[in-house]
């Protein structure tokens, strides 16, 4: 039976993972002068989007449309890191990015899309994230959560809200696919080409640095009957066949890639899955890790997006299926383990 991470026992090895990189440090001011340089990189589930405070604030000018949060779980490990530093001080570059997909980390500029105070003209283009982060020899950790937007499952989704609405199947409209749209198995063999290229231009901007990848929560429940089929608080019309369809044979499997392709470079992949399974979107609040179509969150984030989904109508505001702060908590305590093992690694 998998359990949920128990965070005094993390905290333990926290303390002592941290005493033992400082027994390897020179003694001296040099040794204090120095810091490790961390990048985060990722998509939504790195960013936050709606779990804590906006980062930058709301009212900062170089607000940039990507939906950085405070407590997402970069900002969660780096308060961890500062509280019992590994040694010398971590400084962490955070420019994970809402809707960023595989492309956006290396190859692509990205058009941001937050829903957020967008200014009139919409948000500006940002460069691939291996340039803002400004990854290069001295970078010590590249932590790297992405993939979900490269299949991609936000638009997959839809089309299961749609189809389960009809009573019919996205199963079979996605294993054979209509004219022009892929099949899931193409999907995946795309997604596995591009984080490949993805983690090589990783490795060449940053050539010393650690690489850690982060695969995907446990979204879906692992029994589909757990879901109030309609219930917009958790997976709407979706039906109990497609959930586990989407559960074995797609989000699954995209973790698999992404451990995959992270084992093939020699890299390290964190299994955030495991731990979370059973607080899935369908279990109830204070229970569940992941919120729903609909759920909870802070009060600058939207009720409504686009002209279908106005999740005012059950009191609360339009999360799509992301973690919120317990998610992003236990997902925090294993980023922040993999990071100090591969620091004492260095």
């Amino acid at each position: 039976m998998r359990h949920p991470v128990s965070r005094p026992r993390v905290q333990a090895l926290v303390v002592g993972l941290a005493l033992a990189a400082s027994a390897l440090l020179p003694a001296g001011p040099a040794a204090a002068a120095d810091r490790y340089e961390w990048a985060a990189l990722g998509d939504s589930y790195t960013a936050g989007e709606f779990v804590g405070d906006p980062q930058p604030a709301l009212d900062d000018g170089s607000r940039d449309g990507c939906d950085r949060t405070s407590d997402a779980y970069p900002g969660v490990v780096e308060r961890e890191l500062a509280e019992f530093p590994p040694g010398n001080h971590v400084h962490l570059t955070n420019v994970s990015c809402g809707a960023a997909t595989i492309a956006d980390i290396a190859g692509q500029k990205q058009k941001p899309v937050s829903p957020v105070r967008p200014p009139a003209g919409g948000w500006s283009a940002v460069d691939p994230q291996i340039k803002r982060a400004g990854l290069d020899d001295r970078t010590d950790i590249v932590t790297i959560g992405v993939g979900g937007n490269s299949l991609p499952v936000d638009d997959m989704l839809l089309k299961c809200l749609g189809q389960g609405a009809a009573d019919t199947s996205c199963r079979e409209y996605y294993t054979d696919p209509p004219e022009g749209e892929e099949s899931i198995q193409d999907k995946l063999a795309r997604v596995q080409n591009e984080y490949i290229e993805m983690l090589a231009q990783v490795h060449q901007a940053a050539p010393n640095a650690q690489v850690i990848t982060v695969g995907y929560p446990a979204v879906l429940p692992e029994d589909s009957s757990d879901c109030d089929r309609f219930a917009l608080t958790e997976l709407g019309p979706i039906t109990h066949a497609d959930i586990d369809w989407l559960r074995d044979d797609v989000l699954e499997e995209l973790n698999h890639t992404i451990q995959r392709v992270t084992s093939f470079f020699g890299d390290r992949y964190v299994d955030v899955h495991s731990s979370s399974v059973g607080h899935d979107a369908c279990q109830p609040a204070g229970t569940k890790w992941v919120e729903g179509i609909c759920g909870a969150a802070e009060d600058y984030w939207p009720a409504k997006v686009g002209t279908l989904l106005n999740c005012a109508r059950v009191n609360k505001r339009a999360t799509l299926v992301h973690p919120n702060a317990e998610g992003h908590a236990n997902t925090a305590a294993h980023v922040e383990r993999a990071i100090r093992i591969a620091l004492l690694e260095r």
